[in-house]
């Protein structure tokens, strides 16, 4: 067994995590999190120090590998965060460099996409594939890619941006784009696409249940709206039915592109995927070239919810492989 830690950095919260890796699998140990608040360095040396404390309370004197999911932009070569839109302040930041120097310990840094790809190609429903596809649908919209049996991310990282491909010429707004795979399949943009039809539904004298008056708009949410259309809301399953065959176009250019044998939709795909599976197929089964189609599989994270506690560990593996 080797004792593997990973750091887990988001807009909201970070995680230090200290966990035991054989061939046989992954078994994490602990797990603790607090509130991302401080400079970026004072958040580094908070997680290096949680670590240490965890490593402390497993007797533990060294780590084989440090891996870092955070989101991007980032420079995985150089070990550098590159000013992520939900980390303000994160500019030009030399993580790997600093807990190298601390830690004596390989370290290495992917974005929260490549990491949740390769996760769930080592442990979750992936593994065993050469090439898959890995879509965040959280927050965001993402992908991280696995070809040929390596992470593929791109000249400089970019690799995966799906989300930031145009769908229609005009819709929700995703990624700075109208109409963009962002913009339609994530948490933000479900939330625009139903404010703008319960703006529609109220002046026609037709409120929806998630959203009564023009006073609660601001208030709705991803999950709200699937609430109201798991009860059979009217404007909330129309939502759903656009998000389900904007998902179902994003998908097919990809398969068309990559020939993939899976694709791996996260977060909002699993918990709705009653709601959103025949409208992804239907699309599928229009759009896409069916040979491609007929080799690939589509499905929910095999880790489920718990995905982000394994990325930053498929991120360790990739630095003790690596170094």
């Amino acid at each position: 067994m080797k004792l593997l830690a990973g750091m887990d950095i988001g807009g909201t919260k970070c995680a230090a995590s200290l966990a035991e890796w054989s061939e046989e699998g992954l078994n994490i140990l602990t797990r603790r999190e607090f509130p991302t608040s401080g400079t970026p360095y004072e958040v580094i040396d908070r997680l290096s120090e949680i670590l240490e404390d965890i490593m402390t309370e497993h007797d533990a004197n060294k780590v084989e590998a440090i891996g870092i999911s955070c989101g991007g932009p980032l420079n995985s070569r150089k070990g550098v965060i590159l000013s992520p839109p939900n980390l303000p302040g994160w500019d030009n930041i030399e993580i790997v460099s600093r807990l190298e120097k601390r830690f004596d310990t390989p370290v290495a840094l992917q974005n929260d996409a490549n990491a949740g790809a390769m996760a769930e190609w080592r442990w979750g429903a992936g593994k065993g594939t050469s090439n898959m596809i890995f879509l965040t649908f959280g927050t965001g919209m993402g992908a991280g890619l696995i070809l040929d049996g390596r992470l593929y991310s791109g000249t400089n990282d970019l690799a995966g941006e799906v989300g930031h491909i145009r769908l229609e010429n005009d819709g929700p707004v995703g990624f700075g784009k109208a109409g963009s795979f962002e913009g339609y399949c994530s948490g933000g943009g479900i939330a625009r696409l139903a404010i703008q039809k319960a703006e529609q539904a109220i002046a026609e004298g037709n409120a929806p249940s998630y959203c009564q008056t023009k006073d609660e708009l601001e208030a709705i949410t991803a999950k709200k709206v699937a609430m109201a259309a798991n009860e059979g809301d009217k404007t909330a399953l129309e939502v759903f039915h656009i998000v389900g065959k904007q998902l179902g176009r994003g998908v097919s250019t990809l398969i068309d592109i990559l020939n993939p044998e899976k694709v791996i939709i996260g977060s909002i795909y699993g918990r709705q995927q009653e709601l959103l599976e025949p409208l992804l197929y239907e699309e599928l089964k229009k759009e896409t070239i069916d040979l491609s189609l007929s080799v690939c599989e589509i499905t929910p994270t095999g880790l489920g919810e718990s995905i982000g506690d394994y990325a930053s560990f498929s991120v360790a593996l990739l630095a003790l492989e690596n170094r």
